[in-house]
């Protein structure tokens, strides 16, 4: 016997309840990757390296749309990337499309797809509407993008190297400040809206 899972509406469905139509799906989740490939771009001054939004809004994306859209955005990102556009950060300076997806870089983009697919998940179980659970959640969805990354990386470059301090050293004390911001700012969300749920 299969246990009865509540599920709960995500923040772009509170938001836009009458947004069913698989359009207006496709169309958030096409912004949702041009998003992404922004913040990308964008570098924030930080220590001890400049750090992207781009992990924050990966997990941001999974929580607010839930796992299925989240899931539709990040592979539009990716397949944007693999056809040659510049969306990765470093593109086209270090390469573009699937050359450089199958770089030593390219298991962190991965991780995107299965992180944002692990938090939209949680969210539907309620675990967007409070700090606790939802610093919970992106801890999760952070822990995947290293996953990935850091395995891909040591197999493609060496477990020789040092693996941690090229993919996971520099960007921690960044990616923890930025799972602090979206775990604070997903629930306040829900609290000024005034649909706090309990689990």
């Amino acid at each position: 016997m299969v246990a009865n899972v509540t599920s709960y509406p995500t923040l772009f469905e509170a938001i836009w309840p009458k947004t069913n139509s698989w359009g207006a799906k496709v169309t958030v989740a096409l912004v949702g990757s041009l998003a992404l490939w922004m913040s990308a771009k964008i570098q924030v001054p930080f220590y001890p390296v400049p750090l992207t939004l781009q992990t924050m809004l990966v997990l941001a994306l999974g929580a607010a749309l839930g796992w299925r859209l989240a899931g539709l955005t990040i592979c539009f990102y990716l397949l944007e990337g693999a056809v040659g556009l510049p969306v990765f950060a470093g593109t086209p300076e270090r390469g573009i499309g699937l050359l450089y997806m199958a770089g030593p870089t390219g298991g962190f983009l991965i991780g995107f797809l299965a992180a944002a697919m692990m938090v939209g998940y949680l969210a539907q179980r309620g675990w967007d509407r409070h700090i606790l659970s939802m610093t919970l959640a992106m801890l999760i969805g952070n822990i995947i993008i290293y996953g990935f990354g850091l395995i891909w990386l040591g197999n493609s470059l060496g477990w020789d190297k040092p693996i941690l301090a090229w993919g996971f050293y520099p960007f921690i004390i960044g990616d923890c400040a930025k799972i602090v911001i979206a775990a604070i700012g997903l629930p306040l969300i829900w609290r000024m809206m005034g649909r706090t749920y309990s689990r």
